[in-house]
């Protein structure tokens, strides 16, 4: 072995050795859990991949990940003050992550499948680490349901919306128009709020930074409504007015340079301006840091109910036979019931 090869084994072993010993158990565990059922739901994740890096809709939810590692950091503090301690009830979350995962697949309902596979891991992180780990990492754990590529059931209305708004807007602007559901006929020609059209994907990116945003920047739960509400009104909003104008453009311009605009300007340029003006108006509300956000060590130590939920430890060993015992029946099951959902 080269002297650097060497030096660096002996950084990494030292740097190893300052997690505690509960730590690294408890880690060790998470690590070996998820990967037996990242390989049981192999196809899925490699389903919603695909999605993340392909599809602009989802291309949002590269980033979910990184998000989460971030506020794990920040609450590294935190978690040296606490000690892990794996807890079997929370394998009742993996159950339920399974069960999902097996309807889904047997259905053919993507959506139901990957929901599955994502919950399962959130499960097994409550399972492995334990409720007052857990608390503390509360909202990192369910920051990962943003890991499911979700909202082609929602495009329809949108489309539908989009189209009321934007004929509204074209009406009084003094152009004449007609609609015919989610088709707008004017003098420069006949325009269709596709499904790219209808603010899905600037929609769901919202929602997703809206949360964060909630949770680490808000103390008090009216601003955390009222910026949800906004994030959700605003986008769908501006997405009207994008569309208005690009028919707006089309009449003195013409279509194809209409269109041409609203390709270059009217993508994340749009969202990213409509992003901080949403930021913009609500910064003066931020009543707290990022690293300050959920809960403490000590202030979860002070709930009874957590105390109460820790009396159902269990070892490592046991929660991960466990564990291997209804990954192996849930393949059995998947075998018979949905025979593709292995392959």
């Amino acid at each position: 072995m080269q002297p650097d090869s060497i030096s660096q084994s002996r950084s990494s072993s030292a740097a190893i050795a300052k997690i505690p010993v509960e730590w690294r158990k408890a880690l060790g565990l998470l690590a070996a859990a998820s990967f037996a059922l990242i390989v049981l739901t192999a196809r899925e994740w490699g389903e919603m991949l695909h999605q993340w890096w392909n599809i602009d809709t989802y291309s949002h939810i590269i980033l979910v990940p990184i998000i989460i590692g971030w506020l794990v950091a920040l609450k590294f503090g935190e978690l040296a003050q606490v000690v892990p301690r794996s807890w079997s009830p929370g394998l009742a979350i993996v159950a339920a992550g399974l069960g999902l995962w097996l309807m889904g697949r047997a259905s053919e309902i993507n959506l139901i499948a990957h929901a599955g596979a994502v919950g399962m891991l959130q499960g097994m992180v409550i399972a492995a680490i334990g409720p007052r780990a857990s608390m503390v990492l509360a909202l990192p754990i369910a920051f990962g349901v943003f890991l499911v590529p979700f909202g082609d059931e929602i495009i329809p209305p949108l489309q539908a919306i989009t189209a009321e708004i934007s004929i509204a807007l074209t009406l009084w602007s003094g152009i004449p128009a007609e609609i015919d559901g989610i088709y707008i006929d004017t003098p420069a020609g006949l325009f269709i709020v596709a499904e790219a059209c209808s603010g899905v994907k600037f929609l769901i990116a919202m929602v997703t930074l809206a949360v964060l945003v909630c949770f680490t920047r808000f103390e008090r739960w009216s601003h955390r409504a009222l910026f949800i509400l906004a994030s959700i009104v605003v986008p769908i909003v501006a997405n009207g007015i994008r569309a208005w104008g690009t028919i707006y453009i089309a009449q003195s311009q013409g279509v194809e340079f209409a269109a041409g605009f609203d390709h270059i300007f009217y993508g994340w340029i749009f969202f990213a301006i409509v992003v901080a003006l949403i930021l913009a108006a609500a910064w003066r509300y931020f009543d707290r840091e990022p690293e300050n956000y959920g809960w403490t060590a000590d202030g979860v130590a002070r709930f009874a109910l957590i105390r109460s939920m820790e009396r159902f430890q269990s070892s490592a060993i046991v929660v991960f036979a466990c564990l291997a015992a209804m990954v192996i029946l849930t393949a059995i099951t998947a075998s018979i019931v949905a025979p593709g959902a292995l392959g």
